[in-house]
């Protein structure tokens, strides 16, 4: 099966219709698929839902699609670096499900899986927990969280080879990993591919198997979300 594409927007074509669902790895601006997202605002895909643990910043990462109007609803824990992400929340134009972060990284992990839903007691007694089925188990209360599946992942590795076996390179692993088998198809970005038999089968985070398209991004600019600095302390 030929799974390397020479470009987001040709390894995406066929999979982008208005109204579908997106699951996207990364965290912040830290291992996200950026130059899938880029192919996605391209090609004008609209009324998307999109499960992300937030949208980047304002003009980064999905944060791009939101500032074209293409997102009608996110489903994400983090929202509080994107000032555009907020004003749309706020004046109604973007529909959002707020999710604790491991409970979301569950979620995906457990649509991957085949598993439809799940109990946990995270977000009882808040408003996440508000509309959901509560369960008693051993005394302590539980709510029901869905899985996710979507129609298309979008995830961003480190390395991987022809065959698709594919490594993340430390926190850049975060949600990219679940979020890669909770969908019909897996697209995946990565900053070199090499040959088959060159990755350390130890090493594979996410097998080949869930990688339908492939493609080289490099290179990439590695962007910084709040650049923190301070004066250098002279030597006495």
């Amino acid at each position: 099966m030929q799974k390397i594409y020479p470009d987001a927007a040709t390894a995406l074509d066929g999979l982008l219709f208005d109204g579908m669902h997106i699951c996207a790895g990364g965290f912040g601006l830290c291992g996200i698929p950026e130059r899938l997202i880029d192919a996605i605002r391209d090609a004008g895909t609209k009324d998307l839902t999109i499960a992300s643990n937030n949208a980047g910043i304002d003009g980064e990462g999905l944060g791009k699609l939101l500032r074209t109007k293409q997102v009608k609803k996110m489903i994400s824990s983090y929202v509080g670096e994107n000032k555009e992400f907020e004003r749309q929340f706020l004046a109604e134009e973007l529909e959002v499900e707020f999710c604790p972060q491991g409970t979301l990284a569950e979620r995906c992990r457990a649509g991957g899986a085949g598993i439809p839903g799940f109990y946990t007691k995270t977000g009882v007694g808040t408003v996440v927990a508000e509309g959901k089925e509560h369960k008693e188990f051993d005394g302590e209360t539980y709510i029901l969280e869905r899985g996710i599946f979507a129609d298309l992942c979008i995830i961003k590795g480190w390395k991987a080879d022809k065959s698709g076996n594919l490594v993340f390179r430390k926190t850049a692993r975060n949600f990219n990993q679940p979020m890669a088998t909770a969908g019909k198809i897996c697209v995946a970005e990565v900053e070199e591919i090499v040959e088959v038999g060159e990755l350390d089968p130890d090493c594979i985070h996410l097998p080949g198997i869930y990688v339908k398209r492939l493609i080289d991004g490099s290179p990439y600019d590695k962007k910084i979300e709040f650049e923190t600095t301070r004066e250098r302390e002279l030597s006495q």
